[in-house]
């Protein structure tokens, strides 16, 4: 019989994971559920232990197991596709006092000079721009309706897992650390391309999406919609052991979105996925994500059901302003995990059986030129 109960336990763990004891962290878990193995980690964990081994499953898959034995598999990189006929995908690197970061710019053959959408695309951990742009079919998306994709890259000396830093203070904050690197590359695009005023987007995948709500709510002026799959709120999470609790049962987002100006607050435009079934995020982040991109707006709620082609059946709520343009809007996909919905097996973490998120994703950007 264990000496202390559950919870204890859990908030003892959790607190020697915030002062940075991850091995006596382990060590309490493994003490506790009736392990003997030695806290290294570096085998396979017992499989009846189910909460030692979803406390660090989740650590693990979004980089916060550091010194917790094995890293996730990196995601096996597509094949090069072939381009079409006058289109690039580039490889570029920006760099400011933060450091640097290195990102693939998709340039789509209908590009003639004329301005265009810019959409800014946050992998997931363990994937890669590539990786990324094949599962989401962001590109194609791109050459049909003519608009710039931009995917930068975290390395694995940021992350061991190649995950955006989003439950650091440091990393959701306004022109600091992370933030500061994906706007300085948003502009430098802008710099240097013809792309439309204020048709500025971005979003992203589990710990990406995590990072493209801490963008919206940083930088309210430079982006005119988010899109955040399977992912959390601005400011869920201050450090690791706040991390693993947000992704288990929510978090406790910040409660001011911006540090612009109060009356410059409004509603951030919203777009949300997220799978009932996700094992690695809970779905109440969603909810989360919308709470906060909301404000204190007041809007027009609609709810709609329906099945995406492929089988995954889902629950479609928008929120319009008076004028009927949808502000919010959240897809909650039924039986589907922690994948990209509607996308390519060609990448990793996707589902083809669901709704189109990336093709959703655009025609909701379309709603708000900025």
């Amino acid at each position: 019989m264990n000496a202390f109960p559950k919870n204890d336990i859990m908030m003892e763990a959790l607190r020697l994971t915030r002062d940075g004891r991850l091995v006596e962290a382990m060590t309490v878990l493994r003490r506790a559920l009736g392990s003997v193995a030695p806290p290294d980690l570096a085998g396979d964990l017992p499989p009846n232990h189910s909460v030692l081994r979803g406390l660090v499953d989740r650590a693990r898959h979004f980089g916060l197991a550091h010194g917790l034995g094995k890293a996730p598999r990196p995601a096996q990189e597509p094949a090069p596709g072939l381009l079409p006929d006058g289109a690039s995908f580039e490889e570029r690197l920006y760099a400011n006092a933060a450091g640097s970061r290195s990102y693939k710019l998709y340039i789509p053959s209908r590009f003639r000079g004329q301005a265009m959408p810019l959409v800014v695309m946050l992998h997931g951990c363990t994937q890669s721009p590539d990786d990324f742009a094949a599962g989401t079919q962001m590109n194609a998306l791109a050459e049909e309706q003519g608009f710039f994709v931009a995917y930068p890259a975290q390395p694995p000396s940021a992350n061991v897992s190649k995950c955006w830093n989003w439950f650091n203070r440091q990393d959701q904050q306004r022109d600091r650390g992370e933030p500061s690197l994906i706007a300085g590359i948003t502009r430098q695009i802008i710099a240097e391309f013809p792309v439309a005023t204020g048709r500025v987007y971005i979003a992203g995948l589990s710990a990406g999406g995590a990072a493209a709500a801490i963008m919206g709510a940083a930088y309210p002026d430079l982006y005119a919609a988010i899109g955040v799959h399977s992912g959390l709120a601005c400011g869920a999470a201050r450090d690791m052991a706040s991390a693993l609790a947000a992704m288990r049962q929510g978090g406790t987002p910040t409660a001011e979105r911006s540090p612009l100006p109060a009356g410059s607050r409004t509603a951030m435009p919203t777009i949300v996925f997220h799978g009932d079934r996700d094992t690695t995020v809970n779905p109440i982040n969603g909810d989360q994500v919308i709470a906060q991109s909301k404000s204190r707006t007041d809007l027009k709620v609609t709810v709609s059901r329906g099945e995406a082609p492929g089988g995954i059946s889902y629950t479609r709520t928008v929120q319009a302003d008076k004028a009927g343009r949808p502000i919010l809007e959240q897809w909650v996909l039924h039986g589907a995990g922690h994948a990209w919905s509607g996308g390519s097996n060609a990448g990793s973490y996707c589902e083809p059986r669901g709704p189109d998120a990336s093709r959703a994703m655009m025609r909701f950007f379309q709603h708000h030129p900025g």
